[in-house]
Formats: C-alpha cells, sequence, structure tokens
C-alpha cells in the first residue's frame, strides 16, 4: 500500500487493516469515516507515536488541526491527557463525522476533544498543554512555535511548505537546502529560549517533508 497515497480512504480498504493492533482499529474507524486521504492516516500515527514516547499526559492543543485526528490519536496512545483541542481557521465539514466515528469505536472518547474553528493567534494556551501540528503551512508552524513558547508549553510540529522568500536562514543555505536551513534555525532558536531540543523524522515514504522538532521547556515538570 502506498502510505504516501491522496485517495481517501473509504469503507473498501477496511480489510487491509484486519489486525488487532490500535493501529488497525485507528484505520477501520476512519475508513468508515470515508473522509480522509490515506497520506493523513498515516502522518498523524507517525507523529504521534514519536510524541507520546517523549512527552506523557497534559491536554493536547492541535492547531492547524484539519479533521483532528493527531489530537484523537494522542489521546488513544496516552489516556493520562484530560481532553484535546483541535483548532483550525475553517475545519472541514466531515470532522464532526469522523469525530461520531471515534467516540463510537471508544466511547472513552466521548466530550474529551473539542473541535473549535478560530484564528490561531487567539487560543488560549497553558503551561501544561501539549502543543502539536502536523504539516502546518509555511509560517504557520512559526505561529505555533510562538505561540507555545510564550505559554511555556511543549510543542512537537512536523513543519512543511517552507517560504523561503525573504527568508533570514543566517548564511547556512551554503550547506545546506533551504528548508532544511529553516528547521535548523527553528530547533536552535527553540535552544536559546531555554527549551531541550528533540529531533525526528517520520519515514518518507510517507512524505519527503518528514522533519518532526520536539521541545519541551528545561525546567518543565508536570503539575501534580
Amino acid at each position: 500500500m502506498d502510505r504516501s497515497s491522496r485517495n481517501r480512504l473509504t469503507e473498501r480498504q477496511i480489510p487491509r487493516f484486519a489486525g488487532e493492533t490500535l493501529f488497525d482499529g485507528i484505520a477501520r474507524a476512519v475508513c468508515r469515516a470515508g473522509c480522509l486521504p490515506r497520506k493523513e492516516l498515516y502522518e498523524a500515527w507517525e507523529v504521534a507515536r514519536r510524541v507520546r514516547r517523549r512527552f506523557r499526559g497534559g491536554r493536547v492543543v492541535d492547531l492547524a488541526c484539519g479533521h483532528g485526528l493527531l489530537a484523537w490519536i494522542m489521546l488513544l496512545l496516552d489516556d493520562s491527557s484530560p481532553g484535546a483541542l483541535a483548532v483550525d481557521r475553517r475545519l472541514p465539514p466531515s470532522a464532526a463525522g469522523l469525530a461520531a466515528v471515534l467516540e463510537t469505536e471508544w466511547p472513552r472518547l466521548r466530550g474529551r476533544v473539542r473541535l473549535l474553528e478560530a484564528d490561531l493567534a487567539e487560543v488560549e494556551l497553558g503551561r501544561d498543554d501539549l502543543v502539536v501540528s502536523a504539516h502546518a503551512c509555511g509560517g504557520l508552524t512559526d505561529l505555533v512555535l510562538a505561540r507555545a513558547v510564550a505559554a511555556g508549553a511543549r510543542v512537537a510540529v512536523l513543519p512543511c511548505c517552507h517560504d523561503l522568500a525573504g527568508a533570514d536562514l543566517a548564511g547556512l543555505q551554503g550547506w545546506l537546502d533551504g528548508p532544511l536551513a529553516m528547521d535548523v534555525l527553528r530547533a536552535t532558536g527553540l535552544r536559546e529560549r531555554g527549551y531541550r531540543v528533540f529531533t525526528q523524522q517520520i519515514p518518507g515514504d510517507i512524505s519527503p517533508k518528514n522533519r518532526l522538532l520536539l521541545a519541551e521547556p528545561a525546567s518543565f515538570s508536570p503539575c501534580r
């Protein structure tokens, strides 16, 4: 199966996910919803499981969320998070349908994921939040990072669609391609602001824009 395909998953693909794993269960639910490209399923899964290996607990805030699948998977992987807020400037109408299918499959999630149409700059964040964003295009990634840093929150982003026009790449473009130079500067900028930085990748066969940047304040300790 081509994991980078933008074709929608539908009930016809359910037999491809016949296993007993959590991923197979999520995939079958996504197929029943019939609204998500295959690529988004695999991206959300690979991002969520890497983030949860590093960061546990906290309210999940999925910015530039699209259908919000990343937020749902984050709760399924770590039930110690009380809930999630999935925010986009304009939510696709089918996001509610996906939510209904997931809540039917996992009743413990009912009422724990809130879908919100709002300006990302106006969402209230707190230091105990876990802010995530998968493929927030261009400068939206920088907005997500800035909002998380301002709140002192943990953050994980999978950047894409780097806007290099007029960007200050600190002279690194002589050694690094533009998008990589920009992501390096994002990582070093977080370190300069007192964050511990972790860099990973999701599989390249899902997306060539596969650099995952995770960071937490050096002084972070979860509230008890």
